[in-house]
């Protein structure tokens, strides 16, 4: 394995993306602890991450046994289990509130040296940046959905960040067998604010009777070889998730990110895509 990577990787948070962030450095060769707020959470947080690397060993795609990575991660309800991490990665949902309270509780059970990231996909990395002791320490980290699957990490730099820590987001981003896109902070980085442009037209396509959903993503899959539709790809990302970032970039960037009523309306009939079953598409599993 890489000798680039922090020997303790901590995640806070071990819903879908954490757990995939948690499996990215567990199967490259770090130790992981994953902090979760209750039993309950922290249960279902283990059992995610364990199935993808489970799924990463029957296909061959890492080496040694389940056993293996069992032994070097840790699932807790503890934060002060991170005292020995070199790099703890947030990744709880899309509220800045909730982010600076997370993020500012990490970071008083952190050594002095150690670097701090945020997973956020649209949020201001020097917004969070203020509220901490050590802003040249942070940076954001965004992963993306399904992490075991994707090869790419943006890596957000806020004003504050140290060169040292922009040196180091290229290393771990390389040694955990994915690609890093630098960009420097600004309302949605690139790639939420390319994917969500392209989204909301998608949605406003419907709304207006343009064409199908299916249609639509056909158009964009086999005319610009996309490897899927936007209105596939928001029912993947959530319906919810995705109003909250829009919203967020129509604050910050104008009308033109103003989220669709279609796009409303569904959020309120429950119908956020994948996670609950109906969105542009149906869903059985």
């Amino acid at each position: 394995m890489t000798n680039t990577l922090p020997t303790t990787v901590g995640v806070l948070g071990g819903g879908r993306m954490g757990a995939g962030i948690a499996h990215a450095f567990l199967t490259s060769g770090s130790n992981v602890v994953v902090v979760e707020r209750d039993d309950e959470a922290a249960a279902a947080a283990r059992e995610r991450v364990l199935r993808d690397v489970t799924g990463s060993v029957e296909r061959g795609k890492v080496q040694g046994g389940i056993a293996d990575y069992e032994a070097k991660l840790t699932v807790t309800t503890q934060q002060e289990a991170f005292a020995d991490a070199g790099l703890v990665i947030e990744a709880v949902p899309e509220d800045f509130k909730l982010k600076v309270s997370a993020l500012q509780s990490v970071e008083q059970h952190l050594p002095d040296d150690a670097y701090l990231a945020t997973n956020t996909s649209s949020m201001s990395v020097d917004g969070l940046a203020e509220q901490l002791n050590r802003p040249h320490n942070f940076c954001g980290l965004h992963f993306f959905n399904p992490v075991p699957a994707s090869k790419l990490v943006e890596v957000v730099v806020g004003k504050q960040t140290s060169d040292e820590l922009k040196a180091l987001t290229t290393q771990w981003t390389e040694g955990i067998g994915k690609t890093a896109v630098t960009v420097t902070d600004a309302p949605g980085f690139a790639s939420s604010r390319l994917g969500v442009a392209l989204g909301l037209e998608a949605i406003r396509m419907v709304e207006e009777g343009v064409a199908s959903a299916q249609d639509i993503d056909n158009a964009m899959v086999l005319g610009y070889k996309h490897p899927i539709g936007p209105l596939a790809l928001t029912d993947i990302v959530g319906l919810d998730v995705r109003l909250g970032i829009a919203e967020y970039l129509e604050d910050k960037l104008g009308s033109r990110f103003a989220p669709p009523q279609l796009m409303r309306d569904m959020v309120e009939r429950g119908e956020l895509g994948r996670k609950s079953g109906k969105g542009f598409y149906t869903y059985d599993d």
